[in-house]
């Protein structure tokens, strides 16, 4: 056999439509099958990790496509949902942290500071788009997603993938799906019915593929007894067919898929090297038993976007390592940390007083260590954290402040009596949450592992595993001891609680004058905490899940089963139908200022609605009002009988007056027709609310008939 002419048929800046088809034919044309295979899967992982120690992100990563003959470019892959997973990068709140912000501009113009910082150091694919819905916050990766709500999830993933684009870079919405538990991530098989998959579980994905993210991540988990990898009603029948997707699929790293068929059922790459893809999918087209034409329709979608990207011309003239964790992206960091904390209860002690102030007592362990999230893919290294005892002491000079943690109850509670104020920084590290890393090995953790090299294989354990679910909600027993101790001085004790979602706080709630939930706040956190606990600037983040009295409220959760059933049921939703009263609802939030909400209206335009209503700061400063607009369906209609149907933040001056516009598309309101297997908005009179959160008393309401 004559081997093809080398031509190189690379991307280059500045290319048409026709030019770039032209040259993906060229490319198909000329390429073997081997090489065509090739493109289908990542290469030299392992050997890279080994080289960097097992260093995760400590250089590009090969993530597909590639034909070094014909001049065609890997993919080049970075995570994460905190910030670039390479070198020293900004590292921002986490993701449960910006949902918390509500803040869709804020989010794209993240999305687009972490591109630039992408493109300086060699990258075109990122996997830090995750919006898997927190159905149970036992979940140990709950920091990585937005929070609860499928409206929510999708408005801010799709904002973030609308910005990381901006700059050329390939997004990747991640993990299709119904990824939510970590432990039994690689066994679990999740059942489901047709309604509750498409009402709950995907819209928020159908919402970000509609802004046009390139790139969708398979999960590791089964649905309906197939591994999503290799399942073609997901990532064929609903995602190619029903919803039009004209992207690449790739699996999620090492165990995301397990036989060849995955190629004929929709998976386009295989990450992050070719275990099952490679000589066998090769094997299994010369054998026959999967098409050519699979190889082909897989290598023109990788390559369509890859070009699509590659050519265009990009916003900045270059992007050099000067851009990497530059002031403009920390000032970033610090506004995203700024409007994401959470003010859950305040009997009035804050904003403090520095100038009425003498000594504070900040306690805790976590007020003095870095802790900026997960220690497993989402890590970001940045060159600097300011930890909460950092941030106090720039704030009021370390000589105001007594210090003390957990480790030592009488010598906390003696720094306690002598101050006018208590911090306690109280909370979860990468140790109690988080990706879930066993003592010896990372990756491989099923029995259906025949086709690991044996570095990776399950063998028994040694050591301390790490991260993983939460089998308990509560804090620590220690840390709530902490809080008792300080309470028992007399001192007032102002709780800040940093964790990847709910955290019931029913054994010392009402020994605490004001909590504050900062989440994992990022590299400038300890900045924002000072800032708004000393009143520079009101708390305005909302809760973006529910806060549950008991953890029985929740759904049930298993972090080792082998199934699970999912239905319509999670979060402010089953709390509303077994009529049980929340600790925080979904969307709590305090301020320092009053605001109150008036003349809404509500009109068709189009396939969506247009809102507006009018918003009224009562406070003496500027801040920042979230507003949430909530659907009720036509009676006797299935699902939610109560939605979220959209929300906007915005800024109001003292004393003044904003109109607020949302815009809502149809598809929200949408239920799943499965006699028919396709949404329909159901007609009737549909009324609509704001109302400050999933079960307060409605501020002022508008009709819409559908």
């Amino acid at each position: 056999m004559t081997e093809p002419d080398t031509a190189d048929l690379g991307p280059e800046k500045g290319l048409d439509a026709d030019a770039m088809a032209a040259r993906i034919e060229a490319i198909l044309a000329q390429a073997t099958l081997a090489e065509k295979v090739a493109m289908m899967s990542g290469r030299g992982f392992f050997a890279d990790l080994k080289a960097d120690g097992g260093r995760w992100g400590g250089r590009p990563y090969r993530a597909g496509s590639g034909i070094e003959r014909l001049g065609v470019p890997p993919l080049f892959f970075t995570d994460g949902p905190r910030g670039v997973a390479r070198g020293n990068s900004t590292c921002f709140p986490c993701t449960m942290a910006r949902g918390a912000s509500f803040d869709i501009d804020l989010e794209r113009r993240i999305g687009e500071a972490m591109a630039i910082e992408i493109r300086a150091q060699g990258c075109t694919l990122s996997g830090a788009v995750c919006i898997n819905l927190l159905r149970h916050p036992g979940w140990g990766r709950a920091q990585e997603t937005y929070g609860e709500d499928p409206v929510h999830l999708g408005a801010m993933g799709a904002a973030l993938a609308t910005g990381l684009q901006a700059h050329n870079v390939i997004a990747t919405v991640k993990h299709f799906a119904l990824n939510s538990m970590e432990n039994a991530r690689f066994t679990i098989d999740v059942r489901i019915d047709e309604a509750a998959l498409h009402e709950v579980y995907l819209p928020h994905f159908k919402a970000v593929i509609d802004a046009g993210v390139g790139s969708v991540m398979s999960a590791y988990n089964r649905l309906n007894g197939e591994y999503c990898g290799q399942n073609r009603t997901l990532l064929t029948d609903i995602l190619r067919g029903e919803w039009g997707f004209t992207g690449f699929v790739h699996s999620d790293w090492v165990m995301g898929v397990y036989k060849p068929y995955g190629a004929a059922a929709g998976l386009d790459i295989e990450n992050p090297e070719p275990l099952v893809f490679g000589d066998k999918l090769l094997a299994a087209v010369e054998a026959g038993t999967i098409e050519p034409q699979v190889i082909d329709q897989a290598c023109r979608r990788i390559l369509e976007t890859q070009y699509r990207f590659a050519c265009a011309e990009d916003p900045l003239p270059d992007y050099p390592m000067t851009l990497v964790a530059s002031p403009a992206h920390v000032a970033l960091a610090e506004e995203a940390a700024l409007k994401s904390a959470v003010l859950l209860a305040n009997d009035g002690v804050l904003p403090l007083d520095a100038a009425r102030l003498g000594k504070v007592a900040v306690l805790g362990r976590l007020a003095a260590i870095e802790n900026t999230g997960d220690n497993g893919s989402s890590r970001v290294r940045p060159p600097f954290v300011v930890t909460p005892l950092a941030g106090l002491s720039a704030h009021l000079g370390a000589e105001r402040l007594l210090t003390g943690d957990e480790s030592d109850l009488a010598a906390a509670r003696a720094a306690a009596a002598q101050a006018d104020v208590v911090i306690v920084v109280a909370g979860l590290t990468a140790r109690e949450e988080g990706e879930f890393i066993p003592g010896d090995m990372t990756l491989g953790q099923t029995p259906d592992s025949s086709h690991l090299p044996g570095e990776l294989a399950p063998r028994p354990r040694k050591g301390n595993a790490i991260g993983g679910d939460r089998r308990d909600l509560r804090l620590p027993p220690d840390q709530e001891a902490l809080i008792a101790a300080a309470a028992d001085s007399g001192t007032p004790v102002v709780v800040v609680l940093v964790a990847g979602s709910a955290i019931l706080v029913e054994a010392w709630h009402d020994r605490a004058a004001a909590i504050l939930q900062t989440f994992y706040s990022g590299m400038a956190g300890g900045t924002a905490l000072a800032r708004l606990l000393f009143g520079e600037v009101s708390p305005s983040g909302r809760l973006p899940f529910t806060v549950a009295r008991a953890a029985a409220d929740y759904p049930a959760f298993d972090p080792d089963a082998a199934t699970v059933t999912y239905d319509h049921w999670h979060g402010y939703a089953k709390l509303a139908r077994d009529g049980i009263v929340a600790r925080y609802d979904f969307g709590h939030g305090l301020g320092y200022c009053r605001f109150t909400t008036r003349a809404l209206k509500v009109r068709r335009a189009g396939d969506h609605l247009a809102a507006s209503v009018a918003v009224t700061n009562h406070g003496a400063i500027a801040a920042d009002h979230v507003v949430l607009l909530w659907a009720e369906a036509p009676p006797g209609t299935p699902g939610w009988p109560r939605q979220l149907a959209g929300f906007a933040r915005a800024s109001v001056a003292a004393g003044a007056t904003a109109i607020v516009h949302l815009e809502v598309p149809l598809s929200r309101l949408a239920r799943r027709n499965t006699a028919l297997h396709r949404m329909v908005v159901p007609a009737g009179a549909w009324r609509f609310h704001i109302a400050e959160t999933a079960a307060a008393a409605p501020t002022t309401r508008a009709e819409v008939t559908l």
